[in-house]
């Protein structure tokens, strides 16, 4: 492909920076095929010089070969970009037409490009993955008329409710400082922040109170972790930035891509997906959901995470799917009969499709546990059993083993983390563990996973970590490495103060059974026979997220350490107050 770099004016007067890629034999009408993203746009080599797309990924390569012109622009304010950088820029164009957003920058854009470019067909698709794919996402609304197709991958839906930045209202700490001092140190970089020792459990814990980040590190100087400080609930700032409220149904053909085990956007595209599935009556949404960590769909050849064997490339079929669908929306190509949802089921490591995502119930089971840390579908009889933990906030139960490397750094395993064996937290005294009998069949579990726990505190505030786990049989004859493993399944976090109202929080009252019910997402899994299900339930999960003082403050961002307590956990597993998880079972032929 012929490399060509312009400045493409936007309606403001902004000019972003664009790589543009044709293919060598540019004589035939094709389309555009764009990528916009925060993270560099320029690829090697100087204007009109030879890029080599042979060495390309299938990802990408599949498209570069066959007749695209590929489009890679840096954001505003990014990079080589004019303006300034916003992050998590809203929607302004929807309140104000005059006003500029990342929607309004991709029209301005395609409209350049199709009276520019040479030998164009008039069509464009864009397509991304993590902030690229919420560019992606933002395109989608009031799009441009020649954009036929977006495949946002990975996006983030909301910031406050279930994406990168926090879950449930709980802060993600060491995620949140590092991405948000990586966007804004500088323009023209991604930066690592110079931490002085390499396990970040230690040094986050040795932070203290989040209000020592801009005393004694940041000093005012990050303006998204300023913003973290001065919006700690669901406000104004947060609800205008949420994809949830501002993308009301799908305008234009969306293929939404995400990884069940995706460390940063897990929620962003089984949500969106969710939303738009309620309006889409001329079925533009579309879904695909793979076993894949952060953006790992985009690799060559995927067929493990961690220790987990998938046994064969699970990214084919996607590249595959992919590539034919922009191909019929961008070239005609092909009959456009494409299954709504392709939906990879761990477990049995198949790949299914569904009409719809989730596919349909066979019935809803309710997985109880019990004070003698057992677990089974029949309710508790006991009319006062519970179990009780201690968590103390000196002393917060890591996310990963330690140590933790810094999210990007040197030997990060933050990829894999969400299938790390659970053992290594399964005996502590306040992670409490609830475990059935070993399967007499396989358990096939498709779609979205509610945990209703009854809980008190003695303290005002608490978090609640609750955990799905399969547990591998004690002697795995096909892998004797994994016997006994503990696979985190589905995982999720709720903040207390915020069970009534993300708006509007509240303390709980000592000793006061409430119920929390939180969302763990859907999956697709088959517990195999011979295997058991756990749950696990703890209140921290440090450093990806912060520590609640457990003593209710209006703005955790400004605890003080006295507010650091203590706290005495009361899990209810009784006929009154019966905790469990609700799964969609499916049943086995």
């Amino acid at each position: 492909m012929t490399k060509k770099v312009f400045m493409i004016p936007m309606r403001d007067g902004v000019k972003l920076f664009t790589v543009v890629l044709y293919p060598n034999n540019h004589s035939k009408a094709v389309p555009f095929l764009l990528n916009r993203t925060p993270y560099g746009a320029d690829a090697s080599g100087t204007d009109d010089s030879s890029v080599n797309v042979l060495k390309w990924t299938p990802y990408y390569g599949d498209f570069a070969r066959s007749g695209y012109i590929w489009v890679f622009q840096d954001i505003r304010g990014r990079y080589r970009s004019e303006g300034k950088f916003e992050m998590i820029r809203p929607l302004y164009h929807q309140a104000d037409k005059n006003k500029s957003d990342e929607s309004t920058d991709t029209w301005d854009t395609i409209e350049w490009l199709i009276k520019n470019i040479a030998n164009n067909n008039g069509r464009a698709g864009i397509l991304g993955i993590s902030y690229d794919g919420y560019m992606a996402l933002q395109a989608c609304v009031d799009p441009h008329p020649a954009l036929r197709a977006s495949s946002p991958q990975a996006p983030f839906a909301d910031m406050f409710l279930g994406d990168d930045f926090h879950h449930n209202g709980a802060f993600r700490l060491s995620y949140g400082f590092e991405y948000s001092y990586g966007m804004e140190h500088a323009k023209d970089s991604f930066s690592s922040y110079p931490f002085p020792q390499y396990d970040m459990f230690d040094w986050f814990l040795k932070l203290g109170s989040l209000k020592n980040v801009n005393d004694k590190y940041f000093n005012g100087s990050v303006p998204t972790w300023n913003n973290f400080a001065s919006h700690p609930d669901y406000d104004t700032f947060w609800i205008k930035r949420s994809a949830l409220i501002n993308i009301n149904y799908p305008q234009i053909p969306i293929l939404h891509v995400g990884g069940y085990y995706d460390q940063e956007d897990l929620n962003g595209p089984q949500a969106l997906y969710e939303k738009l599935e309620k309006k889409d009556s001329l079925n533009k949404n579309y879904i695909i959901l793979g076993p894949w960590s952060h953006g790992y769909w985009a690799a060559p050849k995927v067929d493990s995470l961690g220790k987990i064997s998938f046994l064969d490339n699970t990214v084919s079929r996607f590249q595959k799917i992919q590539k034919q669908w922009f191909d019929f929306w961008l070239k005609d190509i092909g009959d456009g009969k494409f299954e709504e949802a392709n939906c990879y089921q761990t477990g049995s490591n198949t790949w299914q499709s569904y009409d719809k995502w989730p596919g349909k119930t066979s019935e809803i089971k309710k997985l109880y546990i019990n004070s003698d840390n057992s677990a089974g579908f029949t309710k508790p009889k006991n009319s006062l059993a519970n179990v009780k933990y201690v968590s103390d906030p000196a002393k917060p139960v890591p996310y990963r083993p330690q140590p933790i490397e810094a999210t990007y750094g040197e030997g990060s395993r933050w990829n894999s983390w969400h299938v790390d064996d659970q053992r290594f937290v399964a005996s502590r005294p306040d992670v409490s563990a609830f475990s059935t009998e070993a399967l007499i069949s396989d358990l096939t579990v498709t779609g979205k996973i509610m945990a209703h726990i009854f809980a008190s505190t003695t303290g005002t505030d608490a978090d609640f970590v609750v955990k799905l786990i399969d547990v591998y049989p004690d002697i795995d004859t096909q892998q004797i490495q994994m016997s006994g493993y503990q696979l985190p399944v589905a995982m999720e976090v709720f903040r207390g103060r915020f069970r009534k109202s993300f708006t509007t929080p509240s303390p709980l009252t000592p000793g006061k059974p409430e119920e929390f019910i939180i969302d763990l997402h859907s999956i697709n899994h088959v517990f195999r026979r011979g295997h058991k299900l756990m749950v696990q339930i703890q209140s921290s999960w440090f450093p990806v997220i912060d520590r609640n003082p457990q003593k209710y403050v209006s703005n955790i961002f400004e605890a003080k350490e006295a507010d650091f307590i203590k706290a005495t956990q009361t899990i209810y597993c009784n006929s009154q107050f019966a905790s469990y998880i609700q799964l969609p079972v499916i049943e086995n032929n």
